[in-house]
């Protein structure tokens, strides 16, 4: 019943754009801190940004930083990921996951017993 669903994945080329949406039902995406979090072939699931239940804290992993930009919209219970200048080392299965915590938000270290409510995924594919 809870649960937080992606789309917006695709295919684009190098350069290009792309944005997430992760919309939360059954509960208040208010209610706490928001991540994005990504797989890519053979490696290990990475944090790639999070965001404060206010929106007042943002956090980006460096290979992101400068390029992509988290977002959320109390009004729509969805959060974003925008991500711009895209390479193919962002190809990933892209995951939207929210937590019950308030307060400063955590995407680095072991830090997956903070979401409780993980969405399927997204299929991202950048290639030219």
């Amino acid at each position: 019943q809870l649960q937080v669903v992606e789309s917006g994945g695709g295919l684009v080329q190098p350069g290009e754009s792309l944005r997430l949406s992760c919309e939360a039902s059954g509960f208040s995406l208010d209610s706490g801190y928001v991540g994005w979090f990504r797989q890519a072939p053979g490696k290990e699931r990475e944090g790639v940004s999070c965001i404060t239940s206010d929106g007042t804290i943002t956090k980006y992993a460096g290979s992101v930083k400068g390029r992509f930009t988290i977002s959320r919209d109390s009004a729509k219970n969805t959060a974003y990921l925008q991500m711009d200048s895209l390479a193919p080392e962002d190809t990933a299965v892209y995951y939207c996951a929210a937590s019950k915590f308030k307060g400063e938000c955590f995407i680095h270290g072991a830090v997956r017993p903070l979401y409780s409510i993980w969405g399927q995924g997204a299929q991202v594919t950048v290639s030219s």
